[in-house]
């Protein structure tokens, strides 16, 4: 079985997201179902199609997030003494070498990455070529534009 890596935060989002789709998604499209039902003939009912429609995405997207939890490996950054290589859930700031613009980035899960939020996919690009680096150490990222480099210059457990 294969483990979903994740962040205390992320974990939290995603028992947040499941229990909102079983606690209040789910009863009101049962109830826009009912409601569909009740105006007559199914066959051209586009209403009833429609909250059809939306209990397949929820109850595909309930079942995703419980299989995500149950397979869930939850790092806290807090916990971790990778002796300050870049790990997951390892915060990097890092030096942009081609503009000398300074970003910091944590890597997270699929799920909790939001590069407006300086947070990186574990499966993208910059997260790949920063992993197992440490301070000092130069990172090749092989972007769309071609490769660009950035220095190390802390990683932080926080």
């Amino acid at each position: 079985m294969i483990k979903v890596p994740l962040t205390v935060r992320g974990a939290e989002m995603l028992k947040a997201e499941l229990q909102r789709l079983k606690s209040v998604e789910r009863p009101s499209v049962i109830e826009a179902i009912a409601e569909a039902r009740a105006q007559g003939d199914l066959s051209e009912n586009a209403e009833y199609e429609a909250a059809k429609e939306r209990q397949a995405f929820v109850e595909g997207r309930i079942a995703e997030l419980e299989a995500k939890i149950s397979n869930a490996q939850v790092i806290d950054p807090n916990e971790l003494n990778a002796d300050g290589r870049v790990v997951f859930a390892a915060t990097v700031k890092l030096l942009d070498m081609e503009s000398d613009d300074e970003v910091t980035y944590q890597i997270v899960g699929d799920d909790e990455a939001d590069i407006k939020e300086g947070k990186v996919s574990i499966n993208s690009p910059i997260a790949r070529a920063m992993i197992g680096k440490e301070a000092g150490d130069v990172a090749e990222v092989v972007a769309p534009g071609g490769i660009r480099e950035y220095e190390i210059l802390d990683v932080l457990y926080i």
